[in-house]
């Protein structure tokens, strides 16, 4: 069959998440299920959506692959919208310390966190930040992502930052899971800029962004901010260049202290403000005005034991709320996307339809892509799942533990778990 030409008919929900923008406050309720649905991709692109009788009528199905999806659910593929995931080594120790009580920056404060992560992933060559990058983007696609953003910030040096950032290219044209970057070169102080964090700003500025900008190497910029780390003015300094430099910005706000990361991303009209568990109430209503998408990383809070970011009040003033796995070697070493759905409903008072909309199109508006993903509607990229149960509501039920049985990118079938199974 041609490349890209496929029928998922007979679906027993299929669930559009339909839309072309982020939705916000009582919209992220309504995921405009379609009973006994089909949809039909064409050249990858999605050419019908609807009850089955309705799609395929006229259509030739000699012309394409089909599955029958009888007792299924169908789902957009998932938005991962923050993950650092090009990374060398492991802290597997740091775990243990978290455990008997050492907070994120201690342990930062020691020499471990991001700057542990930031020697290995030095030493690596780009090949092998490939090669492990692709077995991480082979556990995603497993759990029905579709689209991921990754960070640098692991090098905090030029060549480092640029070496994540082409590992990324790399592995965006290698593996069918499309690959988003962003340029985090602010995500620490290096050692050798402690108590000169203006001048290591600067050296972004100069040395390191132009060459992240250039040539789509990175299609954001994003920052630390946080008390210890860079201040409002200076992720102010840095946004603002990263703006005339043509990227797209993006903040690590509020997460460990209110300091004003949430105000600042309304104020510049970011696309995302990420984290967010001491986000403010005026915080959250300038999020919200601004259209601002307020990205939620549950996993993050699980794992170093903090209060959850407050998502029932994030949507009830308006915010457009979107879940991604922060997936990294250090505060959040998971993918999982069943278990980051369960953490939201069970621990932040959101329904699961919410939490499909914050993983579906609005983890595409956070990467500026709503247009394009996020949803089965007409003219979109073909990309979606099919679940091994009959309903969307399995996937936070059964807790931590995927219920993708395929994955579909652009209309070619590109995961199925039982072939998985059978290649063990």
């Amino acid at each position: 069959m041609p490349n890209g030409n496929i029928i998922i008919k007979n679906a027993s929900e299929l669930v559009t998440c339909s839309g072309f923008r982020a939705k916000c406050g009582a919209e992220m309720s309504d995921l405009r299920v379609i009973d006994s649905g089909a949809v039909v991709i064409r050249n990858g692109v999605i050419q019908a959506v609807g009850p089955s009788g309705q799609a395929l009528a006229g259509v030739d199905e000699s012309d394409f692959s089909v599955i029958d999806a009888s007792g299924k659910a169908v789902l957009p593929g998932f938005v991962d919208s923050h993950t650092h995931l090009v990374f060398g080594g492991y802290r597997a120790e740091e775990f243990g310390w978290r455990l008997r009580g050492d907070s994120y920056m201690e342990i930062m404060q020691r020499g471990g966190g991001i700057v542990n992560t930031v020697d290995a992933t030095r030493k690596a060559s780009r090949q092998q930040l490939v090669d492990s990058g692709m077995r991480r983007l082979d556990s995603m696609l497993s759990f029905g992502v579709t689209t991921v953003e990754g960070k640098s910030g692991y090098g905090l040096d030029r060549d480092t930052e640029i070496k994540q950032l082409e590992a990324m290219r790399e592995l965006n044209r290698l593996h069918p899971v499309e690959v988003v970057p962003t340029f985090l070169g602010a995500h620490a102080v290096p050692g050798d800029y402690k108590g000169r964090e203006d001048a290591f700003i600067d050296l972004l500025i100069t040395d390191v962004m132009p060459l992240a900008a250039a040539g789509g190497l990175s299609e954001f910029c994003d920052v630390f901010c946080e008390r210890g780390v860079f201040s409002i003015e200076q992720s102010r300094r840095l946004l603002l260049k990263a703006r005339e430099m043509g990227l797209k910005l993006k903040l690590h706000a509020d997460e460990i202290v209110r300091l004003g990361g949430a105000e600042l991303a309304a104020e510049l009209g970011a696309v995302s403000a990420d984290h967010l568990l001491q986000a403010s109430d005026e915080g959250i209503d300038r999020l919200a005005a601004a259209g601002v998408i307020a990205t939620l990383l549950p996993g993050t809070a699980f794992s170093l034991r903090e209060p959850y970011a407050r998502a029932r009040t994030m949507i009830d003033r308006g915010c457009a709320v979107a879940l991604a796995t922060d997936f990294n070697p250090g505060s959040c070493f998971t993918e999982s996307i069943p278990l980051i759905l369960a953490l939201a409903t069970l621990h932040m008072n959101i329904t699961t339809e919410e939490a499909i909309t914050a993983m579906t199109i609005n983890g595409a508006a956070a990467l500026n892509r709503a247009e394009t993903i996020g949803s089965l509607d007409v003219g979109k990229q073909g990309d979606l799942i099919v679940l091994e149960f009959p309903s969307y509501h399995f996937i936070p039920y059964h807790i931590g533990v995927s219920t993708v049985e395929k994955v579909i990118k652009g209309g070619r079938v590109v995961f199925e778990k039982t072939a998985a199974k059978e290649a063990i």
